[in-house]
């Protein structure tokens, strides 16, 4: 659907350009996109991999390990229906983790995994769990410690201070994860009351 959406967005713009005669700028935009896609692609590279280089080192030191026992507990009450053993748990602990580093890139293959692994405790079904509901929430608003990426993106384009968002991320992502729990909570109470309203 994404694809089709962007497909008709692509295609009414030439339409426009052709009928407005501004052809021309569309092409130039179009090149200079692309260059700058490519460069910035190229210095996220660089910060990408010293992230997760750092991400590597931390592993083999046991700190990620620790990060993991930390949450357990908390991750524990937030999926009360995934078996503290499960696959699934490994997953969702290593999407938080890259997550607060900023690390979306990794993130998102271990995102995929927990979400087919709790597709798999969901007897494989089309409609959602409740912890894929939750883990989709809280995988959207991410608690993010260190902005890789935004850092990135800054310091690729002469930030004068690309690390000065850290804390504001921080509070915002803090506020964005309570959020995303409290909401999550809300509706999934809302849908067990009105399902034994209609017993």
């Amino acid at each position: 659907m994404v694809n089709i959406i962007w497909m008709l967005l692509t295609v009414i713009g030439i339409i426009f350009a052709m009928i407005n005669g501004t052809m021309e700028q569309v092409n130039e935009a179009v090149f200079t996109g692309a260059k700058e896609a490519v460069t910035i692609c190229i210095g996220f590279i660089s910060i990408l991999v010293f992230w997760l280089g750092l991400m590597r080192i931390a592993q083999n030191a046991g700190l990620l390990e620790s990060l993991a026992r930390l949450f357990k507990p908390i991750v524990r009450r937030l999926f009360p229906d995934v078996p503290i053993e499960h696959p699934a748990m490994g997953y969702i602990l290593s999407n938080m983790i890259a997550n607060m580093f900023g690390l979306g890139n990794a993130a998102t293959p271990m995102g995929i995994k927990a979400m087919e692994q709790l597709r798999e405790l969901n007897g494989g079904k089309d409609s959602a769990s409740r912890s894929m509901i939750t883990f989709l929430a809280i995988n959207t608003s991410s608690l993010t410690l260190i902005p890789t990426t935004v850092i990135a993106i800054r310091m690729q384009y002469d930030s004068a201070s690309p690390t000065e968002i850290v804390g504001t991320t921080l509070v915002a992502t803090i506020l964005s994860t309570i959020g995303a729990v409290l909401i999550d909570r809300y509706f999934y109470h809302r849908r067990i009351k009105k399902g034994r309203n209609s017993r």
